[in-house]
C-alpha cells in the first residue's frame, strides 16, 4: 500500500516547508489577502495585533482575526521543534513508512488545529475545568513530535 502511494521514499524532510506554509496560513487569512487586509501595515506587521484591536469590527470578525494572528504565531513557535524532530528521527535512521505516517499526521494536527483556533473556538462553550478542543489538537501534535524524538533516542541505544 505505500508504495502504491509513493510512500516507501522518505518524504518527512518535505513536510517542513509544508509546516512553514500551514504557519503562514493564518497570518495569510487574517491580514495579507482576508477580513483585515485594509488594516495591515506591511511596513510594520508586528503592530497588526494592536491594530485589530482598535479597529472597528464587527466583535466576531475581531475575535477570528484575532485567533489567526495567534494560531500563526503558534505555529511559527511549533517550527522549530518539528523540524528538529524530523531530523533526528532521519539521523537515527527511522524508517521511511514511520516518518511517513508521523509527518503527515503532525501535518494534519497543524491544520485541525489551525480551524479549531480559528472558527471553531469561537463557538466552543466550556466548562470551567475543561480543557479546550484547541489544546487536545495540540497536545496530538507535542505527542507526534516527542514519539520522533524517542523513537529516535530508542534507536539509538546499543
Amino acid at each position: 500500500m505505500t508504495s502504491l502511494l509513493g510512500l516507501s521514499n522518505n518524504i518527512s524532510y518535505f513536510t517542513i516547508p509544508l509546516a512553514l506554509a500551514l504557519a503562514l496560513g493564518p497570518r495569510f487569512y487574517s491580514g495579507l489577502a482576508g477580513p483585515g487586509k485594509k488594516l495591515f501595515d506591511r511596513q510594520n506587521p508586528r503592530e497588526f495585533s494592536e491594530t485589530l484591536k482598535k479597529a472597528d469590527l464587527d466583535e466576531r470578525l475581531r475575535g477570528r482575526l484575532l485567533r489567526a494572528e495567534a494560531c500563526s504565531a503558534n505555529g511559527f513557535e511549533a517550527l522549530p521543534l518539528y523540524a528538529a524532530a524530523v531530523t533526528a528521527a532521519n539521523s537515527a535512521g527511522i524508517s521511511a513508512p514511520v516518518m511517513n505516517f508521523l509527518s503527515i499526521s503532525w501535518l494534519a494536527s497543524r491544520v485541525l488545529y489551525t480551524y479549531v483556533y480559528v472558527w471553531h473556538q469561537e463557538r466552543e462553550k466550556l466548562a470551567q475545568d475543561q480543557a479546550p478542543l484547541r489544546f487536545k489538537v495540540w497536545a496530538v501534535g507535542a505527542v507526534i513530535c516527542m514519539s520522533m524524538f524517542v523513537l529516535a533516542g530508542l534507536k539509538v541505544q546499543p
